[in-house]
């Protein structure tokens, strides 16, 4: 009927931590209706609250909803969920994989859907926690392209852009090479910040002057305010969770023989924070690394 308002699908999103939460509630805002779970009762009770419908496991998120979102922590649990799929969802159901994981993690469970003649995508997220929060990501989408047609109004519903790449895996590809990048400048922004407060400099201004210049990055506009305020949580991206990412880039760059020496040398900086007890702080508290003096500086001057 003309003028008639048509109708979104339903949506399914399995998996509803930091970037999973953020994009069932802008599903939410954009009018799909969500059904989703995780494993823990208060992420599932926020979902219910914020308008959607709690399930108490995949397997019945996958009877409520044929396009379906994971967003997990681990290869296991994306083993874990591909398995109840397999069994319970419809042939023809599409997934929706935005993890960061190895490809190879995801390749298995690609093998153990299609089985079922359930399609795999590989589409992991560019952008932190606070982004997804405001719609603010970008979706490296690779895999069937049929299926990531059909994929596209749910993408657009959570995300700014999204890039189809091509063959599946190469949206992992893309993700690692990003990861890179912002494990650097994550790192380069804090050290700027440290430089600038050492030399008198209000912290806030130089995000806001720099960030204006040819020496800004996203990560000094998105992270850089936190650093100002030494705040570090909630956390887009904790230090801890973040040690799984670094190691899947330092290991996808391995493999292919690239040199990454500034990745290398932003690595140890990250485990600093993770040895001074900040693994669920946001990875911005690098920057109370950097500041902290060394003990080769203390017995200097001591």
């Amino acid at each position: 009927m003309a003028g008639r308002k048509r109708q979104r699908p339903a949506v399914g999103v399995i998996g509803l931590g930091i970037m999973g939460s953020a994009m069932a509630a802008n599903l939410l805002r954009a009018g799909f209706a969500v059904c989703g779970t995780d494993i823990a009762a208060a992420r599932r009770a926020a979902l219910a609250r914020a308008g959607g419908r709690a399930c108490r496991s995949a397997a019945e998120v996958a009877a409520g909803a044929r396009l379906l979102l994971t967003s997990l922590p681990s290869a296991a649990a994306l083993q874990a969920v591909a398995g109840e799929l397999a069994a319970h969802a419809r042939a023809g159901t599409v997934v929706i994989e935005t993890s960061t994981l190895g490809i190879e993690d995801k390749l298995r469970a690609r093998r153990t859907l299609a089985a079922r003649k359930i399609v795999l995508l590989d589409c992991p997220l560019s952008g932190t926690g606070a982004q997804a929060r405001v719609g603010d990501l970008v979706v490296y989408a690779s895999g069937e392209r049929a299926a990531c047609r059909k994929a596209i109004p749910v993408l657009e519903g959570f995300a700014r852009a999204h890039h189809y790449l091509g063959a599946f895996g190469n949206g992992s590809r893309m993700k690692f090479v990003a990861n890179l990048l912002v494990a650097i400048h994550n790192v380069s922004a804090a050290e700027a910040i440290v430089l600038g407060r050492k030399a008198g400099l209000d912290a806030r201004t130089v995000v806001r002057v720099v960030g204006d210049g040819a020496g800004g990055s996203r990560m000094l506009q998105v992270r850089g305010p936190m650093m100002a305020a030494r705040r570090y949580r909630p956390a887009t991206m904790t230090v801890a969770m973040w040690q799984k990412d670094m190691k899947i880039v330092r290991d996808f760059a391995a493999g292919l023989g690239a040199r990454t020496p500034l990745f290398r040398a932003s690595a140890p900086v990250y485990r600093a924070a993770l040895a001074q007890g900040r693994g669920a702080d946001d990875t911005a508290s690098v920057c109370a690394v950097l500041e902290k003096p060394s003990r080769t500086r203390r017995r200097r001057h001591g």
